[in-house]
């Protein structure tokens, strides 16, 4: 029985490892990368159930819907936006910061444009043509 505690151990020490060191920094919680690597090693089995329930984000698929989707609830719908398309900005993302400051101006602008002509078309009220 001790064998099988021990391999369990191993594998799920192993699992953590990895899981850990192919994790984004920003995918980590409580602890830099570092330390939780450390603390798995030096506290294999304490140290991977830790990982596993403290440390680490959840998956990016299930964050997706958040609390509305966990309850059994559709997900708000996103606003409709620009007609251009945007490319998503993240870790992944090669634009630099000022191709993104750029984005969102641009981002911003038709925002505010779009409330003006929301607010113009109140003023003119229900008979106007639009």
């Amino acid at each position: 029985m001790g064998f099988v505690l021990t391999i369990l151990t191993l594998a799920a020490l192993v699992y953590a490892l990895v899981d850990i060191i192919m994790r984004d920094e920003s995918d980590v919680k409580h602890l830099p990368k570092f330390g939780w690597i450390l603390l798995v090693v030096l506290l294999p089995l304490i140290g991977t159930v830790l990982w596993f329930v403290l440390g680490r984000e959840r998956s990016s698929a299930g964050q997706r819907g958040g609390a509305a989707t966990a309850r059994g609830e559709a997900a708000p719908a996103a606003p409709a936006g620009p007609q251009t398309v945007m490319p998503p900005s993240g870790p992944g993302d090669a634009r630099s910061t000022e191709e993104q400051l750029a984005d969102l101006d641009r981002e911003i602008e038709y925002y505010e444009k779009r409330a003006e002509l929301e607010r113009r078309r109140r003023e003119l009220g229900p008979g106007a043509a639009e």
